[in-house]
């Protein structure tokens, strides 16, 4: 559990939902917030009792991003007295330590799913690109937001958001920052799926359950396959695709499978 509560974690039917708890800030980032994601995507890792996780946020927020408050108090420190401020490197390795969020989210062997419950701006933006799925309620809105705060954009918003939509699109986004709807997203080919408000939890999970409930080892497969076809051969991808089809082919969850292809029945995975 993060500090003060600040990342709720739990489980529910195989499904670890980290859910950003500082709704009085829109769930601005936090260092408890980021310690807590790392901490428990490290752990889903290699828990066996996970089958999908899903990142959404408390309140009416899904993530605004940095905390500006902080960031001004920074600022004011800074001008007060240079003693008080990180060095240049200093301040690149505490970053580059919490991007970490957004590779863990890429490239851990779970499916990982963004549930955009409302806003989604800068770091939170780039958050949610970083996962598999994004599934979006309509009242969310989305845009990368650094140019807002003179920033140039951080945990991996500009390498997601232009393999998504383009380089034209993307150049877009980050330098007018403008604030996209739901649909305008799904349009853009950045979420997934459009969710009415008042069913968004119920839908969220019915759909992450599924995930959950699948042959789990095929899906680390199929993710690893579709993370190295970005920027694989066709080659090379067809090696990786042999290997992973011929150690698929020995696991109990795809003998299961075609037994009950051939009983006419849902197969029971167990992600062995």
């Amino acid at each position: 559990m993060a500090d003060d509560q600040e990342l709720l974690v739990s489980n529910r039917d195989g499904v670890l939902y980290l859910t950003l708890n500082r709704p009085d800030k829109l769930n601005a980032l936090s260092d408890g917030i980021i310690n807590g994601l790392l901490n428990s995507l490290h752990e889903a890792a290699v828990d066996d009792k996970v089958g999908a996780v899903v990142l959404t946020g408390a309140g009416r927020g899904f993530c605004a991003g940095g905390d500006i408050g902080r960031m001004r108090e920074r600022n004011d420190r800074a001008a007060a007295d240079q003693s008080q401020t990180l060095s240049l490197e200093r301040r690149i390795a505490v970053l580059r330590r919490s991007e970490e969020v957004s590779l863990l989210l890429h490239e851990i062997p779970k499916v990982t799913i963004a549930a955009v419950n409302g806003p989604a701006a800068g770091a939170g933006f780039s958050l949610c690109l970083a996962c598999d799925i994004r599934l979006a309620s309509d009242r969310a809105r989305l845009g990368t937001a650094f140019a807002r705060v003179g920033y140039s954009g951080d945990f991996g918003g500009s390498y997601f958001l232009t393999k998504i939509v383009g380089t034209a699109k993307a150049r877009e986004l980050y330098f007018t920052a403008e604030m996209l709807t739901a649909e305008q997203a799904l349009r853009e080919g950045i979420v997934n799926r459009v969710i009415p408000a008042e069913s968004f939890a119920e839908e969220v999970h019915a759909f992450a359950r599924r995930i959950a409930s699948g042959p789990r080892i095929a899906y680390s497969y199929m993710k690893a396959n579709l993370n190295a076809a970005v920027s694989s051969t066709a080659r090379d991808l067809l090696e990786r695709e042999a290997i992973g089809q011929s150690l698929t082919a020995l696991t109990e969850d795809h003998r299961e499978a075609v037994k009950a292809f051939l009983e006419k029945r849902e197969p029971k995975f167990y992600g062995r």
